[in-house]
């Protein structure tokens, strides 16, 4: 019973971690990525699709990202599409390919997006908190059926700590690292 508590609690964490990492490849780096463009949505015959369902994304260089629609006549939507993303980016046209040059980052930009990275590290380590709060209230609610002795529930607080530690110590290196890509020039 304990051990399936920590089980769940565990998987949880480890989403929540996935999800910080999700988080941390939408903050653009020096170099080009296609993730940079997962968030950009595009009208494909009515309906809002994400532009890498629409288009083959690839990076050209390190810092151009090449588009090539799958339909010549999205060339234009995509476009579009790229100039209205709060990415600050600005397509260029040839033909069927879209190149997207990204700008060098300047001191100020970088500092801005390690200051988003602390933001989404500690989102993902109040997640973590938040699902150890649940494990510890079930087993305080099993401690108050009588299901479990107080020894059991010292016992798995102490394990559902160890689990929190462990991924919160996740999340600190990833963010680590994310500061230091966002830091090199």
């Amino acid at each position: 019973m304990i051990n399936d508590i920590i089980k769940d609690a565990e998987e949880r964490m480890s989403k929540a971690v996935a999800s910080v990492e999700v988080a941390f490849n939408k903050i653009r780096t020096g170099r080009a990525h296609p993730s940079l463009l997962d968030p950009i949505k595009v009208n494909y015959y009515g309906s809002e699709s994400p532009l890498n369902q629409v288009a083959n994304i690839t990076v050209e260089d390190a810092r151009t990202l090449g588009v090539s629609p799958w339909e010549a006549k999205m060339v234009p939507e995509i476009e579009k599409a790229i100039m209205k993303s709060d990415l600050g980016l600005n397509p260029v046209t040839t033909g069927n390919l879209i190149r997207i040059p990204l700008p060098a980052l300047t001191e100020e930009t970088r500092r801005n997006y390690a200051k988003q990275a602390k933001n989404e590290a500690e989102n993902g380590r109040i997640a973590i908190r938040n699902i150890r709060r649940d494990a510890n209230s079930t087993l305080k609610e099993l401690l108050k059926e009588k299901e479990i002795s107080e020894d059991d529930d010292r016992r798995g607080q102490d394990q559902v700590q160890k689990v929190t530690d462990k991924y919160i110590a996740q999340v600190d290196e990833r963010l680590a690292a994310k500061e230091k890509d966002l830091m090199a020039i």
